[in-house]
C-alpha cells in the first residue's frame, strides 16, 4: 500500500511554496506562476493557517471584481482546510479530494507541516504503481511460460 510519505520522498519539502497572510493576492499569484503550481500554503510564524489556490482567485477575486494588487491573501484563503498524515494511504487521499472537491492536501504530523500533495501527485503515483504491477505480471507470465516450454 502506497502512502503519502511515498509521494513526499520524491518531492523537495525544503522548497515548499508559501506566503504570509498579509501578502497580496498578486504576490501569491506570482509565486504560483514562478513555481508552476496551483496553490500556495499560507504560513503565519511558521504555522499553517490556510491555503490559497487558483480556484480561490477565480471565484473570490475575478468573479467578485476585486483587485489582486490590494486584496490580502488572508481575506480569501481557505482557512478550514483538510489535511492528511504521512502514513495515510493514497486511496484515502483520493477519497478526501473527490468528496471535498479539492486538489491540494497539506501533510501534517503532530501539528508540524511536512509537505503538500496535489491530485496530480496522487494520480501519478497510482499510475506508476499500476505500470509496475503490469510490468511485474508480464515478467511473471513470460518467465513462467518460458520455463514451461523448456521442461
Amino acid at each position: 500500500m502506497q502512502t503519502v510519505s511515498d509521494i513526499l520522498r520524491f518531492k523537495k519539502t525544503e522548497s515548499l511554496c508559501s506566503v504570509q497572510p498579509q501578502a497580496t493576492v498578486f504576490e501569491a499569484l506570482q509565486v504560483m506562476a514562478e513555481k508552476n503550481i496551483g496553490a500556495v500554503l499560507v504560513l503565519d510564524c511558521g504555522k499553517l493557517v490556510g491555503i490559497f489556490s487558483e480556484r480561490d482567485y477565480a471565484r473570490k477575486v475575478v468573479l467578485k471584481d476585486r483587485s489582486s494588487k490590494t486584496t490580502q491573501v488572508q481575506e480569501l484563503m481557505t482557512s478550514k482546510f483538510f489535511w492528511v498524515l504521512p502514513s495515510d494511504s493514497l486511496e484515502k487521499c483520493m477519497l478526501v479530494m473527490s468528496e471535498k472537491h479539492i486538489r491540494h492536501l497539506p501533510v501534517l504530523e503532530q501539528d508540524e507541516l511536512r509537505g503538500i500533495i496535489s491530485i496530480g501527485d496522487v494520480v501519478n503515483a497510482v499510475i506508476s504503481r499500476q505500470k509496475k504491477t503490469i510490468h511485474d505480471m508480464e515478467n511473471y507470465i513470460c518467465g513462467s511460460y518460458g520455463a514451461d516450454i523448456n521442461t
